[in-house]
């Protein structure tokens, strides 16, 4: 089964680091990403820029809707997100306690499946 970790960080955290320790918190989350790539867990993994050049939209009945980030009422962001490939629920679990990130934010783990199916919401 695939699972994603999602590093859900506090909006404006990566600001409060200098450079050499923004460099530190990416160099353990490459190493992180090494790791599960050597156990042959990992199937995609990506960093996200921050919210303030994002857009949300939507659609209302009829007309589209453009929100531009930064988002004012929104106290986490998704920082990144690490696929995993061939693991079970607890196996996942375990490799988020090991990720970096939570240590500054919390690594939320999600299975991989239909928006709707029988029996699953």
């Amino acid at each position: 089964m695939s699972y994603m970790l999602l590093i859900v960080e506090p909006v404006g955290q990566r600001a409060t680091r200098n450079e050499a320790e923004g460099r530190e918190a990416y160099a353990q989350m490459q190493r992180f990403g090494e790791a599960l790539a050597t156990e042959g867990k990992l199937q995609a993994v990506e960093s996200l820029a921050s919210t303030a050049g994002a857009v949300r939209v939507s659609r209302a009945p009829g007309q589209p809707a453009f929100r531009d980030g930064p988002f004012a009422e929104a106290k986490e962001m998704i920082g990144g997100f690490f696929l995993l490939q061939n693991v079970d629920r607890d196996e996942a679990i375990a490799w988020a306690q090991r990720c970096p990130a939570a240590q500054w934010a919390a690594v939320e783990v999600r299975a991989l499946a239909p928006c709707f199916e029988d029996g699953l919401t």
